[in-house]
């Protein structure tokens, strides 16, 4: 199994009416609403897996779980930046599967329901504290820092033991549309993070 390393960002929006409960609770409080329904972006600022080079890409993911996040049976489906070549999809795929083990690997465990993974404009857009992700005709979000009290420093939940990393912003989605696999989702104004990655495996 080859070794592989992701370092970039990620974004997420979900369904929760204030910030993610799962954050503190590592999945053992259910969401706000009981499930989650949630789409993600990734952007890989440096990345390989053995000898492939992901560096530039993006991916997307939609994720559908029934209540905690710990009780698994998620359903995953994956969009992975037209760019890439034959070789950097099916990395990224593996990786975003959970079968390369390492930071993703929970997936592997937690995943009763892939829909897989398809090529698409996956767009990847940093304008000031705001990050704009487009996935062709399917994803469509944009979140943004909550505001603080001191001015220019954003509201962050620091030293987790959040998987997807220690230090998570608080954001808020200011556009959250989904069109696929049979979900149309509207998260305008629901929670969102923003959240720096250093993944690796296995």
């Amino acid at each position: 199994m080859d070794s592989w390393s992701l370092e970039g960002e990620l974004i997420l929006n979900c369904n929760c009416t204030v910030f993610c409960p799962c954050v503190i609770s590592l999945g053992k409080h259910p969401p706000t609403e009981g499930y989650c329904q949630a789409w993600a972006g990734v952007r890989i600022d440096r990345g390989h897996s053995g000898d492939v080079d992901l560096s530039g890409l993006n991916v997307a993911m939609l994720l559908d779980i029934p209540g905690k996040m710990e009780r698994g049976n998620w359903t995953l489906a994956l969009w992975i930046d037209e760019r890439s070549t034959d070789a950097q999809f099916e990395r990224l795929e593996t990786i975003f599967r959970g079968s390369n083990r390492g930071a993703t690997g929970l997936f592997k465990l937690l995943v009763g329901s892939y829909l897989g993974a398809e090529r698409s404009p996956v767009e990847f857009v940093t304008d000031g504290t705001t990050r704009t992700l487009s996935v062709g005709r399917y994803i469509q979000g944009s979140v943004t820092p909550i505001g603080g009290a001191r001015p220019g420093e954003e509201v962050a939940v620091v030293n987790s033991q959040y998987w997807m990393g220690p230090e998570v912003t608080v954001a808020e989605a200011t556009m959250g549309r989904v069109r696929a696999f049979g979900r149309v989702w509207n998260f305008e104004g629901r929670s969102a993070e923003i959240c720096s990655i250093k993944w690796e495996g296995p």
